[in-house]
């Protein structure tokens, strides 16, 4: 697929994260991944699939590599950012999440890359995405207020909806708050 007709997935987002700090090789990346990155508690994968992430990014244009000799083995590919792919990294990960689900694996993945990044790119995800939830919040509610008396469990359901969103609401608050110490929660 051409860099047109699709944008990246959010794992691809992810591995741009950790080339955002500096140049790794592939296999560097799978093992912060695997060993040392509190997203292992997200998400995992597996190094051939790492590896095809890393090609097709470098063929679109995001990720660029560069030969590196070793003494007495093959050169090692290192990979690095591309303006095009810092620009995109950096609007990932500031960009709230639109879907519920979305908030188990990608929105933690931008909640690790933000508060790695400083405290203004955690502010921007987290009050983003509150207002973005709020929005959520409020449709889920009319949703659950349009069912019919006759239709129990449709409202139930929508009714579960509105109640999770709520909680990622109080848990974006308790986020800013152990994140971001000095900050003052907005409400």
């Amino acid at each position: 697929m051409t860099r047109q007709s699709r944008s990246p997935l959010s794992y691809e987002y992810a591995l741009l994260g950790f080339l955002s700090s500096r140049p790794m090789h592939a296999y560097e990346i799978h093992q912060r991944l695997r060993n040392a990155s509190e997203l292992r508690l997200i998400w995992t994968v597996k190094q051939g699939q790492l590896y095809a992430l890393l090609a097709r990014m470098e063929e679109e244009g995001y990720i660029a590599s560069t030969l590196e000799p070793q003494e007495g083995r093959p050169p090692r590919k290192m990979l690095s950012l591309t303006c095009e792919g810092e620009a995109a990294f950096a609007r990932w990960m500031v960009e709230p999440v639109r879907r519920p689900r979305q908030f188990r694996q990608e929105f933690l993945a931008k909640l690790f890359f933000a508060s790695k990044s400083g405290p203004e790119p955690l502010r921007t995800l987290i009050k983003g995405q509150r207002d973005a939830t709020r929005l959520l919040r409020d449709d889920l509610q009319r949703q659950v207020e349009a069912v019919p008396g006759d239709r129990p469990y449709e409202r139930q359901v929508y009714r579960l909806r509105a109640v999770q969103t709520e909680a990622h609401l109080e848990w974006l608050d308790e986020c800013e708050r152990a994140l971001t110490p000095e900050a003052v929660v907005s409400r």
